[in-house]
């Protein structure tokens, strides 16, 4: 079904339903759904350049409103579903109550770049939502660090697409491959970390999280 979804395809999609379209799949995409929110928002802002029918301003103020609204429904469903499951199957994936502490631990410190930056990745931001609230993170720290990713991502994209026009996507593209490229290593890094401080880690998000009484 994706394949279908041309910018062409995207652009009459706009012209016949309009901020709606982009507010459902944005929001969708933000839950965990393989939708092309992005990129819907970069026509929607060409479609507000070109044919006049809603200003920027109404793209970017739906499009972040999407983000925000989506990625709290996600977070919802990775905290009451998420949680509990990683908890009853994750031995099967080795992921034992210690690793699972140190998860929660670790979203603790960064979650708030993770769900940031995480709105820019095109993997992660489908996921960080659910991640964050698989991990246990802290609501208010995430709504937080959510609201702020998501204005600046409507933001960039939604008034670079309207003021460099199709240009956008010669940007946007490479822009996204490195992003994703450096997440990726970021996440390999990472996993080197922590095979080798893993006992450190536990001990440390064993320490943390009593002293928050958890």
């Amino acid at each position: 079904m994706l394949s279908i979804l041309t910018p062409d395809t995207l652009h009459h999609l706009m012209q016949s339903y309009g901020l709606w379209l982009l507010f459902s799949v944005i929001m969708l995409e933000s839950m965990g759904l393989p939708l092309p929110g992005e990129t819907l928002l970069v026509t929607a802002a060409l479609y507000a350049a070109t044919e006049h029918g809603f200003s920027i301003y109404a793209v970017i103020g739906v499009a972040a409103l999407a983000a925000v609204v989506g990625d709290n429904l996600g977070y919802l469903i990775g905290r009451s579903v998420g949680w509990p499951l990683l908890h009853r199957y994750g031995k099967y994936v080795h992921l034992t109550a210690a690793r699972l502490r140190v998860g929660q631990y670790l979203f603790r410190q960064h979650g708030g770049k993770i769900v940031f930056f995480g709105r820019f990745v095109a993997f992660l931001r489908a996921f960080a939502a659910l991640l964050a609230g698989a991990n246990r993170m802290h609501w208010s720290h995430f709504l937080l660090m959510n609201g702020l990713g998501g204005v600046v991502w409507a933001t960039l994209f939604g008034s670079g697409a309207y003021l460099l026009g199709d240009q956008i996507h010669r940007i946007a593209g490479p822009v996204g491959l490195v992003l994703l490229v450096v997440a990726i290593v970021a996440i390999v890094v990472g996993l080197r970390f922590f095979r080798h401080h893993e006992k450190e880690l536990e001990r440390r998000a064993e320490a943390a999280l009593a002293a928050q009484g958890e």
